[in-house]
């Protein structure tokens, strides 16, 4: 037997420079009443520690108290997102010093790390000895400056993806561009989001193997016949053309390689006409009051055809784009699946982390002028029905008037962050939505932008169907603490440790088969990307203790250097529950599931790519290698509903007019994904149809 592994982390807290730190905020409130003087016998002196729960666990604050007055405050355990909660970190301990005051404002956009932040001084604050009741007594106000006007050409309302997308492409037209922010950090979801970009590049897949699982799925799109009912043809006829493209292009695919064969010597394929069939059949659905809901055709070809020069315009800005035969996906040549893609065309840029500051530097070095904490309000319409700027108010209360001489970009996302607004539209999720439901996205995210431009009478699409991730923390909600590979290598197992449904197949699908499990709660079995035969990249040193130990030491993920061991582990919580898996159940599914990978047939679920066979023979007789399984539930994820626009991006009114002056991109809009967005095609949207908008806008 082999022997236990034991990590010990030591986290300690990092201050680091947020973007907006080169944006323009609101300035810090002041407060109007101190406290009352303390007697000099009574003052507290020395150092104090308080714990209080954050966003992604524990924060820990030491505070320093001199003649009872709270002169410093460090953080000595803290796991949140520093991207994201830079801001949170940096003004409320100074508020808290400067105004001796436990009642001071969340952080717009990292609402949980805020009370956090506050929870953890205040529990020193107890173990010091300190009157809290006064100190929460003090409460902070935001005295609002005089009301200002700005003036530009082009207002861009969201720093998103989209938005500093926009921003960038009216930029580089020569516009002189605004750009406000409601949250306390540029980002939004495109900051949280992973690093899978989708887009046809025939060049990439030259470089692979087309595999005969995936050679299968294209004789059966050759075999589709227009009239069967299921296509809906008869509802949106003009997708048949696409149908017809498609089979051209796999016809003229095989003629071209003739002579080889898949899986051993047949390149990869793809084509713009495959794209959009994805897209159409990953997003036809029908809805809960019998009409169907499918993409807009012009939208999704656009997307399709344009998605591979709008990665490489990612590239030539700095975003590590990397695509033809030097494509890499997860660390490996070749592209991949991201979950729910239905295709392997997924590519990989920039993480997270460094992707937003990047493009603030790009869009602030090409002028473009920045404001967080700066909530759009209302859109201005003049009298000849033209968008002539917008309304914004401050953190501190604050009311900005800005005029546009061009126009306006509308960037403010989507809305699963409010889950009573869809719950409300809700035409698909049932009883499996509430008004509770956790999500994935940024706090920020809650539909503002759509219903601004619904008060001017835009026209919105879609708004009956917002997408789960199924592969989301069952705790948090979040896309955090656990860990799997590419679609085509997961294996998804009940609480009785047997397969449920097709890992590959799209998102709402995965969602409604797990979400009907015990307490919507499943497990992804994970063991590196190596393969039978082919154990290079297991989970083995590095891996394991920079990736894999936090999230067990954590409590989210269990881990086993042998199939016993992970099952005994299993017997613990992680992320709040113990199924108490049996090596004999997890060895029969992944040697079932072995055999499909090598057969390269799924005889249960009709998996259509299948790879990442698991060598339980070699994890259980190598030292230092091992296999994991992660608890994971649904939650929201994106909102495919939003705003009318054509592919110029212009906002579409309710009679079907544009709206002169307005253009919208990203998760506000609605039309191009329908009923389910394909993995892989957010930051595609976002991209693709940011730079559409900032440069119409601008010209």
């Amino acid at each position: 037997m082999k022997k236990k592994r034991i990590i010990s982390l030591f986290l300690c807290c990092c201050m680091i420079i947020s973007i907006v730190g080169c944006a323009q905020q609101a300035e810090t409130p002041v407060i109007e009443d101190k406290p009352e003087p303390v007697e000099e016998d009574t003052l507290i002196n020395g150092s104090f520690e308080g714990t209080s729960n954050g966003m992604q666990g524990p924060i820990t604050a030491k505070i320093t108290v001199k003649d009872s007055k709270i002169t410093a405050i460090e953080f000595t355990e803290n796991n949140e997102t520093q991207n994201v909660t830079a801001v949170a970190f940096e003004r409320i301990p100074n508020q808290i010093i400067e105004n001796q005051s436990l009642s001071v404002d969340a952080v717009t956009g990292a609402t949980l790390s805020s009370f956090g932040i506050i929870g953890a001084v205040t529990d020193a604050a107890k173990s010091a000895g300190l009157d809290v009741d006064l100190l929460k007594a003090n409460e902070v106000t935001a005295t609002p400056k005089d009301p200002q006007t700005w003036d530009t050409d082009v207002l861009i309302m969201g720093g998103g993806g989209a938005g500093l997308t926009a921003a960038i492409s009216a930029a580089e037209e020569g516009a002189k561009v605004i750009l406000i922010e409601k949250g306390s950090v540029l980002g939004g979801n495109t900051m949280m989001a992973g690093a899978a970009y989708n887009a046809v590049d025939t060049e990439a897949q030259s470089v692979m193997i087309l595999t005969k699982s995936q050679k299968a799925t294209m004789d059966s799109y050759l075999a589709l016949d227009p009239t069967d009912d299921s296509l809906k043809f008869d509802v949106y006829p003009e997708w048949e053309e696409v149908l017809t493209e498609l089979k051209a292009d796999i016809n003229a695919f095989y003629t071209a390689n003739e002579g080889t064969e898949a899986g051993v010597d047949m390149p990869g394929f793809d084509s713009v006409a495959l794209h959009m069939w994805n897209i159409y059949t990953g997003g036809l659905r029908q809805l809960a009051n019998g009409s169907w809901l499918a993409p807009n055709i012009e939208l999704a070809r656009t997307l399709a055809s344009s998605s591979l020069d709008s990665f490489k315009w990612m590239g030539e800005i700095g975003l590590k784009a990397s695509y033809g035969a030097e494509a890499e996906y997860g660390g490996y040549p070749g592209i991949g699946t991201v979950l729910g893609a239905m295709w392997p065309r997924t590519h990989s840029f920039m993480s997270g982390a460094e992707r937003i500051p990047h493009l603030a530097k790009v869009a602030q070095d090409k002028g473009v002028t920045i404001y967080t904490e700066t909530t759009g309000t209302e859109i201005i319409v003049d009298d000849s029905g033209k968008v002539v700027g917008a309304k914004a108010e401050q953190i501190d209360g604050t009311q900005i008037t800005i005029n546009t001489t061009k126009g306006v970009v509308l960037a403010t996302g989507g809305y699963c962050a409010n889950p009573a607004m869809v719950k409300q539209h809700d035409q698909y999720w049932g009883d499996d939505l509430s008004d509770r439901t956790l999500s994935t996205n940024m706090g920020t995210n809650e539909g503002d932008g759509i219903v601004m431009a619904q008060e001017i009478g835009a026209d919105v699409t879609g708004m009956e169907v917002a997408q789960m991730m199924p592969s989301s923390s069952p705790v948090k909600g979040t896309m955090t603490d656990g860990i799997w590979a590419d679609a085509a290598e997961q294996i998804w197992i009940d609480g009785n440790g047997n397969r449920f449904v097709n890992e590959y197949a799209e998102r709402d699908v995965l969602a409604k088969s797990s979400l009907a499990l015990e307490d919507g709660i499943f497990y992804i079995i994970y063991a590196g990307r190596g393969d039978v035969g082919n154990p290079e990249q297991l989970i083995k040193g590095t891996d394991y203790s920079e990736r894999i130990a936090p999230m067990v030491e954590g409590g989210h993920i269990w881990y086993g250097e042998t199939l016993a061991e992970l099952a005994e582990a299993s017997k613990t919580k992680a992320a709040g529950v113990a199924p108490g898996f049996t090596e004999e159940q997890l060895r029969a599914t992944i040697e079932k599931y072995n055999s499909y990978v090598a057969n390269q047939k799924d005889d249960e679920f009709g998996k259509e790519v299948l790879a990442g066979a698991i060598d339980l023979d070699y994890i259980d007789a190598t030292e230092g290698v091992g296999i994991c399984i992660s608890p994971r539930k649904s939650s929201l994820h994106h909102t495919m509903g939003g705003v009318v626009i054509n592919t110029e991006t212009q906002v579409i009114d309710t009679n079907g007019n544009t709206i002169p002056g307005l253009w919208a991109a990203g998760e506000v809009t609605g039309g191009i994904h329908a009923g389910n967005r394909l993995g892989g095609n957010a930051i595609t949207d976002i991209f693709t149809f940011g730079r559409i908008a900032g440069t119409n806008a601008a010209q």
